[in-house]
């Protein structure tokens, strides 16, 4: 990771964008509609801003968008990059690097996740409590800049407990139930065998997907503080008799997104801005 290329990146965006974000977002497959709620937004293609690569997935827009959400100045991603698209885990973490370096503090990342969990159902909300990686790479490998972060991160609390808490009374205050549990994260693209979905429960995981765990790894060593939100938008292989289709991601997100959108913005407006 070059810090060059991140201050870069930064200053171009500094001048683009009117106040300095306090929140960043990063927004998975079909989740993207929050940023559509950003008041006052600039909205930046990827393709503009210096060393950013560019998201080749369905359902994901390929842009910053920054502006006022509740109140508070955010700057969200509308949609992510993946390590199955060919980019190296540098490359997937490359803006919360940034992010970073326009001053957040605090980071709420989201996706779409097969449910391992036999007591989840398609359309659930899932806060993360921890994680696993199952992706055989991490985006620490390589050099270290100290600026950056500590060669040997503790990752035993990279989902901020408070933040956690927080959402949860948010949840209870709107009525809504949450799931919580445990993200795997593989490489993809090919959704997992009915066995590595055995192989994933035994391990102890609720949820899987292709994301999230190397932008959380990043924010941990840059000292972010985080909230993870999964959406079940599918059972995962084997669970039921049916096949597994990035339509059917896609139609459920849009089906749980007035959920969705209501829950994160209660979590943004109530954030106390010492928490």
């Amino acid at each position: 990771m070059n810090l060059n290329d991140v201050k870069e990146a930064a200053a171009f965006l500094q001048e683009n964008i009117e106040r300095k974000p306090e929140i960043g977002l990063i927004l998975g497959s079909g989740l993207g509609v929050l940023a559509d709620e950003i008041e006052n937004p600039v909205s930046i293609g990827y393709k503009y801003i210096p060393h950013f690569p560019e998201s080749t997935v369905a359902g994901h827009k390929g842009q910053l968008v920054a502006g006022t959400l509740e109140g508070r100045q955010v700057i969200a991603m509308q949609g992510r990059f993946h390590y199955y698209e060919g980019y190296t885990m540098q490359q997937v973490t490359f803006p919360v690097r940034v992010m970073k370096a326009l001053g957040i503090d605090s980071i709420i990342v989201t996706n779409a996740a097969g449910g391992i969990n036999k007591t989840f159902n398609p359309g659930d909300l899932m806060l993360i409590d921890d994680h696993i990686n199952n992706m055989g790479d991490n985006p620490l490998i390589g050099p270290n800049d100290n600026q950056m972060g500590d060669r040997f991160p503790d990752m035993s609390k990279a989902y901020d407990t408070l933040f956690l808490d927080h959402a949860d009374k948010c949840a209870e205050r709107i009525g809504l139930t949450m799931q919580h549990g445990v993200y795997v994260g593989n490489t993809g693209p090919a959704y997992e065998t009915p066995a590595e979905i055995k192989m994933l429960r035994a391990f102890g995981g609720d949820a899987v997907g292709m994301s999230t765990v190397p932008e959380v790894t990043a924010a941990a060593h840059s000292g972010l503080r985080v909230l993870g939100i999964s959406c079940i938008s599918n059972m995962a292989a084997g669970i039921l008799d049916q096949p597994l289709t990035h339509d059917e991601v896609i139609e459920t997100t849009e089906k749980v997104k007035e959920d969705f959108l209501r829950f994160v913005k209660e979590i943004i407006r109530t954030l106390p801005n010492n928490e």
